[in-house]
């Protein structure tokens, strides 16, 4: 495990910066609504590894919360961007555009999973990508409702915070919340909800709340993100694009956190048989700058009047730039093929923790989607008794071991793996010893408590 102390660490650990410092300095600078889960200030990251200020070193299982698929500084991006900034850096694509924007949504064009010819415009963030596929879905059809699932996560701001279906932290004391978004339960098997009662779900909700000639879109993500890395069953994804071209409803797939090869395809509605009329990007896009997107069937992207859509940094140079490298890098490397590989590697490395006499009944589920991995602690095996204490102090102490590791879901008891698809073998397992050790840690402390 040891430390690595090199370049911008150094420098730092010369200037006497320190994690606890720095952490005092945010809070007095910050507001608390930003919450941090790690108060570990990074220096230098490269790969699938960060080293601190004070120079200790961190696998890397977060990737920025799924930002970073090509992993943190990779040697084509960095070069891509370092030579777009030898032209410009911005101009603002609604007064002089630029090639390379026109070339990621001719690429992105041609692969998406959308009916027919496709158009993309290119946004900041994957909330505003979001709130962009409700303003073409609601120009297109000329209806206001939108219809969502419980667990969903769609953003921070206020409407993808109405439509994100987890109250607290995301809602609680933000509302009121924009009307007519509707939530549906999303199915999960392990907890006993299955997709006939979605489905059903959705008629309910026709006769009972709304008419559908009012409901512009329904908006989901193909594996659920901060709700707990539940997939969106083919079954369930068929019923809604059925029921969609029923009623004229547009069907949105959120590939925010799913897209750019983490499940084993370079989106993740490929698993499912469905094309979507329009779908929402950001994350991985490109490669850790800020960008994002949404491509959709060419008749439902033109609905919007010229000059209804755009943003001031909206498809900036750098982010196209590094979004054109991130698409050469995934081709080049496989990446969707790492994808499985990984997620086989976590899974078989998973299991041997599940069956251990000594994590007996802790791990109640273990959910994979390519490199999507997920690990659900629960109380004695019960699925009904989740385990958010240990899985907060699990977090903890794996952090303490040179770990980075992310939490989800409802219920606060899910580890999502998220680590970057050009993680090595070596260093996936290293990561997993430590992680097992820190579970092993965990679970005896609270035994001898």
């Amino acid at each position: 495990m040891g430390t690595t102390i090199t370049g911008e660490a150094t420098a730092s650990i010369e200037e006497g910066l320190r994690n606890a410092t720095l952490q005092a300095r945010k809070e007095a600078a910050v507001p608390r609504g930003l919450a941090t889960s790690l108060p570990v200030f990074a220096a230098k990251a490269e790969g699938s590894e960060i080293t601190d200020v004070e120079g200790k070193r961190y696998i890397d299982f977060g990737s920025g919360i799924a930002v970073l698929n090509t992993g943190h500084l990779h040697p084509k991006v960095k070069a891509a961007v370092q030579a777009q900034l030898e032209n410009f850096s911005h101009t603002c694509i609604q007064v002089t555009p630029y090639e390379s924007y026109v070339r990621l949504a001719e690429r992105l064009n041609a692969i998406a999973p959308v009916r027919g010819p496709a158009k993309t415009i290119f946004l900041t963030t994957g909330a505003e990508a979001v709130e962009n596929a409700v303003k073409i879905a609601r120009a297109h059809t000329g209806r206001p409702g939108v219809i969502a699932f419980s667990g969903a996560f769609h953003g921070r701001t206020l409407l993808g915070m109405a439509l994100t279906g987890k109250v607290v932290p995301y809602k609680v004391g933000f509302g009121p919340m924009p009307a007519d978004i509707y939530h549906l339960p999303f199915p999960v098997a392990y907890h006993g909800k299955e997709v006939a009662a979605t489905l059903e779900a959705i008629e309910t909700l026709f006769k009972a709340d709304i008419d559908p000639a009012r409901i512009a879109a329904v908006i989901i993500e193909p594996v659920q993100g901060e709700g707990g890395f539940y997939q969106a069953q083919p079954e369930l994804m068929q019923g809604l694009r059925a029921i969609c071209d029923k009623y004229g409803m547009l069907l949105i797939a959120d590939e925010v956190q799913t897209g750019f090869a983490r499940t084993g395809k370079m989106f993740a509605m490929e698993h499912t048989g469905v094309k979507a009329d329009l779908v929402t990007m950001a994350k991985s896009l490109a490669g850790g700058f800020p960008l994002s997107a949404v491509t959709g069937t060419a008749s439902i992207m033109d609905s919007p009047h010229p000059g209804g859509l755009g943003g001031t940094y909206g498809g900036s140079p750098l982010g196209c730039a590094a979004g054109n490298a991130v698409l050469d890098v995934i081709e080049e490397e496989d990446l969707c093929g790492r994808a499985e590989r990984i997620g086989e590697l976590l899974v078989a490395r998973i299991r041997e923790l599940q069956a251990s006499n000594s994590l007996r009944g802790v791990i109640g589920d273990i959910r994979a989607v390519g490199a999507m991995v997920a690990m659900e602690l629960v109380a004695g095996g019960d699925a009904d008794r989740p385990d958010p204490d240990l899985t907060r102090a699990l977090v903890a102490r794996a952090a303490e071991k040179g770990l980075v590791l992310l939490s989800c879901g409802v219920r606060g008891n899910v580890i999502r793996f998220l680590c970057p698809l050009t993680t090595s073998d070596a260093l996936v397992n290293e990561g997993m010893d430590m992680l097992g050790e820190a579970l092993r840690e965990c679970v005896a402390e609270r035994a001898g408590a």
